[in-house]
């Protein structure tokens, strides 16, 4: 590898999971008017980020990551976007109020389009299609001509995005994360449930705190903290043309930033050591992720670690460790055993979702809410067993009232129950009861670890 990089440089190494263009000469149109965009997240943004994560992986603070397996054209709205808000505030408050620490809170938002292959090409009624990749590449529908990938969707992508962080910023700075509104992120449908009454007896406390702290006057009119937040967002740069066309240099410190999202990372299917995902990632100085799977080895771990993180900066990188329940046991306490004897500062987050999807007699793809807890709670022992940091969870959820993962105490979705309201655009996703639940347990990890 090169040690001269630049935005481009990616494009000299092998790459994989691209979609292939029938007109070159229109998608470099598109990636020239890309690059001509304002940026959508400023470099300062990222560095405040990178910060919030240096404290996760010193113990400080927990990170929770979440959203869309694949955002939609289709389903773009202000409703869904508020959903998923409203929720992930109440998993970060639960959290919060059982560990004393600090959530930072980081969406797979605005920007999660993109989606890797097992295959070029699938069959759907005896006619074979080419992949659907994501609404930034081509269309869902079985129809050959919208199959095709279009590099006018890189502009629309860029579009929804957009407006999707304005909304954001609006949600965390314009009042709807007042504390003082705590009741009022339950999710209507979820208000008559037993887990909602426990967050409404969980909110009820948080109300009384603060009647308390009032009295002694502090509030949210001289207290921004308590009315204010910080929703960040993240996606996999899985195209990197652009991410390219998005990468900007910083006026304050000559550095290079993928300003299409605070923080990016690489799939477990493009982290290859000598190809362009890790050269692209490792130029530029957003905080950075990366997923490790079961295939991976424990030297090549370094290896991946100090070419993304060459400078050992807490908070740079964040391994997403996506093993399966009924993998994780044997291989990752030898991963996490090797990165902490060579003393590496990460932040090490749990996805209990990519190794847990599973087949139905149906023809349904779905994640049984069993598997996902099992891996979420031998994630955090085998921290508590070699006395390291379980820094995160980095979850596929909605705020919506879907059925695609079955099981969970909380609704109990059988496999009868995903034709009722299957809605993901390609993986499933846990719904808002079962996003509370999984908090809730990850709370009592944190209260215990406390």
């Amino acid at each position: 590898m090169s040690n001269i990089w630049t935005p481009s440089s990616w494009r000299d190494f092998p790459i994989k999971q691209q979609p292939t263009y029938e007109n070159l000469t229109e998608l470099k149109k598109v990636e020239d008017e890309l690059a001509t965009y304002p940026p959508l997240i400023f470099a300062e943004e990222a560095r405040r980020l990178k910060s919030a994560l240096a404290n996760v992986a010193n113990g400080q603070a927990f990170l929770l990551q979440g959203g869309d397996c694949a955002e939609s054209f289709n389903a773009f709205n202000a409703n869904n976007i508020k959903s998923l808000f409203q929720v992930m505030m109440q998993m970060a408050v639960v959290m919060t109020f059982s560990s004393g620490k600090p959530i930072v809170k980081v969406g797979r938002i605005a920007g999660q389009f993109a989606k890797p292959r097992s295959s070029d090409f699938e069959e759907i009624d005896g006619v074979k299609y080419p992949s659907y990749r994501g609404d930034i590449v081509n269309n869902i529908e079985a129809n050959l001509q919208k199959r095709l990938p279009n590099p006018k969707k890189l502009l629309k992508a860029y579009n929804q995005s957009a407006a999707t962080l304005n909304l954001l910023r609006a949600f965390a700075r314009g009042g709807m994360a007042d504390l003082n509104k705590v009741h009022q992120w339950n999710l209507d449908y979820m208000k008559n449930h037993t887990l909602g009454e426990k967050y409404n007896e969980l909110a009820t406390k948080i109300s009384e705190s603060l009647k308390f702290m009032e009295a002694c006057g502090i509030n949210s009119s001289n207290t921004p903290v308590l009315s204010q937040t910080t929703l960040f967002t993240s996606h996999e740069a899985l195209l990197l043309n652009y991410e390219e066309a998005l990468t900007r240099k910083d006026s304050l410190t000559g550095d290079w930033y993928d300003c299409s999202a605070h923080m990016l990372w690489i799939g477990d299917r493009t982290r290859d050591l000598n190809e362009a995902h890790i050269e692209y990632f490792r130029g530029i100085k957003n905080p950075i992720g990366c997923k490790v799977g079961p295939t991976m080895k424990e030297d090549e771990l370094i290896e991946l670690i100090d070419k993304l993180n060459p400078d050992n900066e807490a908070g740079r990188l964040n391994l997403i460790v996506r093993m399966g329940a009924s993998k994780i046991a044997d291989i990752y306490p030898k991963l996490l055993a090797k990165v902490e004897s060579e003393g590496k500062k990460v932040v090490w987050s749990c996805d209990p979702m990519h190794g847990n999807v599973e087949k139905t007699d149906n023809g349904y793809k779905t994640r049984d809410f069993a598997n996902i807890l099992s891996e979420v709670k031998q994630f955090f022992q085998i921290h508590k067993t070699q006395g390291s940091i379980a820094g995160g969870i980095h979850l596929e959820m909605t705020g919506l009232d879907v059925t695609e993962c079955t099981g969970s105490q909380s609704c109990n979705i059988s496999t009868d129950d995903l034709t009722s309201r299957y809605h993901t655009q390609c993986d499933p996703r846990l719904n808002a009861d079962q996003s509370l639940e999984l908090a809730f347990m990850i709370a009592d990890a944190l209260k215990e670890a406390r």
